[in-house]
């Protein structure tokens, strides 16, 4: 969550490899593909609503709209879709924002641009915050894969832009998680909590003071 400029190098993979299927179990039609999708957006609402434990494989492919079989040819277990869930949703972040960031015209416009999308994104997305946090118990190596490699795109579009001469000198991972995690927090309260505040003027607030601290104005 809270991700930044690293779509730079080209088109989002498919969602086969987003979900990070073995190599026999990747769509190679596009039915298989909607129906894998399906069965990613379906088990997103499932344990986004229940929990890991509550959901069952049958919820999720009710709530899909295929059959039992299906899912068995998509996913080996409930363990292996909430696996290919958690970097499906990291992807589906970074993707949403990512356009916004490489349209911005500095680095200071692209953290406020990636900010409020990103905010747009969890708004419309509240699910992701507890199948997230519950993968820190359930599966550990995609919690920590998911927020290591959104710091690391962060760290690699700051560190470019003080090249560029647009940020102070010595940017780097320190100040990549701290935005990552003000803009989880930011999610939480202003996209999860309650839409109380417009998105704009957060991200404003926010942009205004990345100016003040890292920006050479």
């Amino acid at each position: 969550m809270g991700d930044g400029r690293q779509m730079e190098r080209g088109a989002a993979p498919p969602v086969a490899d987003q979900a990070g299927a073995s190599a026999d179990k990747r769509p190679r039609t596009a039915r298989g593909q909607r129906t894998q999708r399906a069965i990613l957006d379906a088990a997103a609402l499932e344990f986004g609503e229940h929990g890991f434990h509550a959901t069952s494989i049958s919820g999720i492919t009710r709530r899909a709209g295929v059959a039992l079989g299906s899912f068995y040819t998509w996913f080996d277990s409930k363990d292996a879709v909430f696996r290919a869930l958690v970097r499906d949703m990291s992807d589906q972040v970074r993707d949403h924002v990512a356009p916004a960031i490489r349209a911005a015209p500095d680095q200071i416009a692209a953290e406020r641009a990636g900010l409020e999308h990103f905010l747009e994104f969890v708004r419309g997305h509240k699910e992701i915050y507890r199948i997230i946090d519950e993968s820190e118990f359930v599966d550990p190596e995609s919690f920590r894969l998911h927020y290591c490699s959104t710091a690391d795109r962060i760290r690699e579009r700051l560190q470019a832009a003080a090249a560029r001469g647009e940020l102070i000198d010595g940017v780097g991972e320190v100040h990549a998680w701290a935005i990552m995690g003000m803009n989880v927090f930011l999610g939480l309260r202003f996209g999860v909590w309650a839409k109380d505040a417009p998105t704009a003027e957060i991200a404003d607030q926010i942009a205004a003071m990345l100016a003040r601290g890292l920006g050479r104005g």
